[in-house]
């Protein structure tokens, strides 16, 4: 017999059991007859007692020491994935000796608890800054780029640091609202359209301003611009700059062009001038430096852009089928709006979301059969993959705050 002593608790292997599997530790312990080799095995030897002793976990040695006797690896539910993996290649033994019910649970634990992990380090990358404050010693001007970077990037430093947050997206939000205002009638008189011109002003200024400041205090260049975030910025700023100067440039042609194809091209420029004004929606973005609910939702869809794009394909499966389907039973209608397939494709989008405009509805019994599957199918696909989605963020969104509290 083999006198193995793990972690305090011995258990009697006969060698004859332990030779059968000569890979494993036990095995080679019982194989090998060099003494030197055998010290190399185990964590200690008694002379005196003929015991090998191994610093490793009495209880799950137990499973090993079950698994010689009958041959079968067994593997209990409650135990941890990574301590039983680590603790089975120490003694040498495959996972194939397991039972397969068994092995598929266990590995399927096993990508649980490896896809939980990742998703947790993902999460603490999404709430740490793009800097520490430890990086700016030694650089040039560190303290003054680190009194600016908590100023910025660390709401909860200072109280100034606090104001300047809420005075970030309370000019977000006076931006949009002075955005749509600004596509009312009353307000495109003179009066009112100096007004906002003058509003936008002052937060193009600040925008810039705030954007500077993070460009400064930003320990390396290459990390600021890659950032996400900070790309939202300069969205947030570009269309004012970009404004000023198609509106000088549209000036320079009035003035010094007078021919009718040069009056078209302020024209398409008046339409390039309207694109670049409506990109000052994207400011709203901005939001998501200090909310977590838009920060747990873009996390989301990073996250589910698996279910997201196999949603987006049962709904083009379900467009083109069922308009191909109404088409075919409806083209003969007299004065129908189904006059093909295309045409069609407004209808079975509008009915698969459950929206149902009623802009296009079918005439004949066959038509209303294909309608009522239509908007059978959409309400069963919008209860697949949407209640995934909202589980994921309910959790994600939980654990950012988490996370948030704990820093």
């Amino acid at each position: 017999f083999l006198n193995i002593n793990v972690g305090g608790k011995l258990f009697y292997v006969a060698c004859k059991v332990a030779a059968r599997y000569p890979i494993t530790r036990l095995g080679k312990l019982a194989i090998y007859t060099d003494p030197t080799k055998k010290l190399q095995l185990c964590d200690d030897y008694s002379v005196q007692k003929n015991e090998y002793f191994f610093d490793r976990d009495p209880s799950i040695f137990h499973y090993i020491f079950h698994f010689y006797r009958s041959g079968v690896l067994w593997i209990m539910d409650e135990m941890c994935p990574s301590n039983f993996m680590e603790e089975i290649e120490y003694w040498g033994i495959h996972l194939k000796y397991s039972q397969r019910c068994c092995r598929i649970l266990f590995e399927e634990k096993q990508d649980e608890l490896s896809e939980y992990l990742k998703i947790e380090k993902e999460l603490e990358a999404e709430l740490e800054p793009l800097d520490s404050a430890e990086q700016f010693e030694g650089k040039c001007l560190g303290q003054f780029r680190k009194m600016i970077w908590n100023l910025i990037e660390n709401p909860y430093s200072s109280v100034p640091a606090k104001i300047i947050a809420v005075m970030s997206s309370f000019f977000v939000l006076i931006s949009i609202v002075g955005m749509t205002l600004s596509t009312v009638e009353e307000m495109k008189h003179k009066t009112g359209k100096k007004w906002m011109e003058q509003l936008e002003m002052i937060c193009a200024i600040f925008f810039t301003s705030e954007y500077l400041m993070r460009l400064i205090s930003s320990s390396s260049f290459k990390k600021f611009l890659r950032a996400a975030l900070n790309a939202v910025d300069l969205v947030a700023i570009l269309p004012f700059y970009i404004q000023i100067l198609f509106e000088n440039l549209d000036e320079g042609d009035t003035l010094y062009h007078e021919e009718l194809h040069q009056m078209e091209n302020v024209s398409k420029l008046g339409k390039v001038l309207k694109l670049i004004k409506l990109m000052r929606i994207f400011r709203i973005l901005k939001l998501a430096r200090h909310s977590t609910g838009l920060r747990a939702f873009g996390f989301t869809m990073r996250q589910c852009y698996q279910q997201v794009c196999c949603l987006l394909l049962f709904i083009a499966m379900g467009v083109f089928t069922f308009s191909a389907l109404m088409h075919s039973v409806e083209h003969d209608v007299p004065g129908t709006n189904f006059t093909s397939i295309p045409y069609t494709w407004w209808w079975a989008a509008v009915s698969l979301s459950t929206v149902g405009y009623g802009d296009t509805v079918p005439d004949t019994v066959l038509g209303r059969m294909v309608a009522f599957g239509c908007i059978s199918f959409g309400i069963i696909l919008n209860g697949m993959p949407i209640s995934i989605l909202y589980n994921k963020f309910s959790d994600y969104y939980a654990k950012l705050k988490a996370h948030e509290n704990e820093t």
